[in-house]
């Protein structure tokens, strides 16, 4: 075990209170309080990232006896990780898969301090409180059996003064009912002034269960300042679009992915989930408020300001998940201070941050109304903003020009894969799961996801990665009554899902991309294919782009960073068109977001997590780190 005070003086004097707040630092998920994840910083730009080099690496094992990752027998743990580091005073803090939160000097990765925990933390990553008076600067993080821990920034050590000796039990008041059902947190909190504000993550399934409220709490103390409840209770507004008392102990409605605080109208923006259960609203009629909404509320007092639902009865788990991005969007001569919010479903809504009116039209559209199980009632329409046009497939009718035409041995499996059960269904937006085996476009993982997107308000774009994985599934009715989504292979064989016969999608690339969205005109700047199959390369087949799971950053140096990609690597594109000029290999997926800082040696650095996960032969979860020779 590394000592926890080792280098601890050398910079301790480097972690004040407000260091937090440098452009040059990287203090909080999103850089910044409007997730904008854009750095100031221009050392490494479009002429020079080329020459980028390996700095230091850090294993996430190190800090963790051997004990700890292996088993009895030898046969070592595989964990991933997904966390994104936060960067103050060239001190970086970070969780790893292995249960512990580590301080790292910035410039080299060499261990300051860690702290183990009891349980498996958040796996995005952690939050940053930068101290107020004697009060220290403090790290919070969740778990997954819904503990919020405080430490002390400097040292490592628990803040006794929080909660029950630095941890505070989040499950007491909305899951005391279900002792037993999953309840814990994903995500960091967000921060404002002396709040610490969780949301959770939760079962999909069954209906009733833990309640999806999110809380704020004292960050000296842990004592509960608000409540929001994310399904309105009676005498709260919009209630009664809750029919008969199906409103009651309803799970889901969380927000297990990013919240965003504009610090200066002092209003916090939340991107709520589906309500229990994900792809069947038999039991839950009408259009389900708050789910699938962003909801923008009173940071101070957690009331109501408004509210725009992305999805109505909400049939596909489409949760929003990305952090909500504040920006300015500059029509008609005039800025209009908005909110980005990007979805699953791969559609981009810009609204007005002061009254939640989107900027764009947006139009009611219909969607199919066929397949549809039993008892179920959905929505006739959904919201379509007529700009940006969708930032991935979501409509699939199976003809030839539709198909990957890869290989003869593929094209003819894929084409059995649309014979299954006498013809599967198609179509959409919007088409449903139901009793008959059905291709849905974007499936339940995105289009986008929780990676989100990063915004360089000197160009005025929008960075957004996508999608197109479509899935091949249906509904099938349990014994309680209920519907749950399989593949076309359940029983006995398990759940497959995805329309891709081996690692290759069936339907025509690109099956990964990078986009760059004009706020200000609703266009898209430029669009290119993420990612690459070597073995398609090598055929001579053009990029095909391929699944992604994590997001990108921006720099003022003109250059977007993203790996994400499920080739391992991790690139550079040059934020005005899209080319690629940088590119290297990480040891796994980097199915994480990126981030930049500069560090006391003045120099700037580009962070990325490798997560570990890769399939028949992972590896080490490792933090890279580059800069220039």
């Amino acid at each position: 075990m590394f000592n926890k005070y080792l280098f601890f003086f050398s910079v301790l004097a480097l972690v004040s209170p407000m260091s937090g707040q440098k452009g040059t630092d990287w203090p909080m998920y999103g850089h910044d309080t409007s997730s904008m994840r854009f750095s100031p910083l221009k050392q490494i730009n479009v002429a020079n990232v080329g020459s980028l080099k390996l700095a230091w690496s850090f294993d996430m094992t190190a800090p963790v006896t051997t004990s700890t990752v292996t088993t009895a027998s030898g046969r070592r743990i595989v964990r991933t990780s997904k966390t994104t580091p936060l960067v103050v005073g060239d001190v970086m803090y970070f969780s790893t898969p292995f249960s512990h939160v580590v301080a790292l000097h910035a410039t080299d990765g060499t261990v300051i301090w860690d702290h183990t925990l009891p349980a498996n933390p958040a796996s995005r990553g952690i939050s940053y409180w930068p101290g107020e008076g004697s009060d220290g600067p403090r790290i919070f993080i969740g778990t997954s059996n819904g503990k919020l821990f405080a430490l002390d920034a400097k040292t490592g050590e628990a803040v006794k003064a929080f909660g029950d000796d630095g941890a505070l039990n989040v499950r007491v008041g909305v899951a005391d009912k279900y002792p037993n059902a999953h309840y814990g947190i994903s995500s960091p909190p967000a921060i404002f002034k002396n709040l610490v504000i969780t949301g959770c993550q939760l079962q999909e399934m069954p209906s009733k269960g833990p309640s999806g409220d999110v809380r704020a709490w004292d960050v000296r103390t842990g004592k509960l300042v608000w409540t929001f409840h994310t399904l309105p209770r009676p005498g709260e507004a919009n209630h009664e679009v809750w029919q008969e008392d199906q409103w009651k102990d309803r799970s889901g409605l969380n927000v297990w992915g990013l919240m965003t605080v504009d610090a200066q109208t002092s209003t916090i923006f939340i991107p709520l989930g589906t309500p229990t259960t994900d792809f069947y609203g038999g039991d839950r009629k009408g259009t389900n408020l708050y789910g699938s909404s962003l909801v923008a509320l009173d940071v101070a007092t957690g009331k109501l300001k408004w509210f725009y639902q992305t999805t109505h009865h909400d049939n596909w788990d489409y949760d929003i998940t990305a952090a909500p991005v504040l920006l300015d969007v500059h029509r008609n001569g005039k800025k209009i201070e908005a909110v980005a919010q990007s979805t699953k479903q791969s559609l981009l809504f810009i609204l007005d941050r002061k009254t939640g009116k989107p900027i764009f039209d947006v139009e009611e559209r219909p969607v199919p109304a066929d397949n549809v199980p039993p008892g179920d009632k959905p929505s006739p329409t959904q919201p379509f903003p007529v700009k940006p046009a969708a930032l991935s497939l979501n409509h699939f009718e199976g003809t030839d020009a539709e198909m990957a035409k890869l290989t003869p041995e593929h094209d003819k499996a894929c084409k059995d894969l649309l014979g299954l059960e006498g013809g599967v269904l198609m179509g959409g937006p919007y088409a449903e799961y139901g009793p008959k085996l059905r291709i849905v476009f974007p499936g339940w993982t995105g289009g986008g996801n929780w990676g989100g997107t990063a915004f360089d308000p000197k160009l005025g774009l929008l960075f957004v990665n996508s999608k197109s994985e479509g899935m091949l599934s249906k509904l099938v009715k349990e014994k309680d009554g209920t519907y749950s989504r399989v593949g076309p292979d359940h029983p006995p064989a398990g759940v497959k899902d995805l329309f891709q016969v081996g690692p290759w999608p069936c339907q025509a690339p690109p099956w990964g991309e990078l986009s760059a969205v004009n706020v200000s005109t609703g266009e898209i700047a430029w669009r290119i294919p993420l990612g690459s199959y070597p073995e398609l390369d090598a055929m001579g087949i053009p990029t095909t782009g391929r699944t992604n799971t994590g997001g990108p950053i921006a720099t003022a140096g003109g250059l977007v960073f993203i790996a994400a990609t499920e080739d391992q690597k991790f690139r550079a594109f040059d934020a005005h068109n899209g080319k690629k000029v940088w590119e290297t290999t990480l040891n796994s997926n980097g199915f994480t977001v990126p981030i930049s800082y500069q560090g006391a040696n003045k120099k700037q650095y580009v962070v990325v997590v490798a997560g570990g996960g890769n399939g028949a032969t992972p590896a080490h979860p490792t933090i890279y780190a580059y800069a220039l020779p």
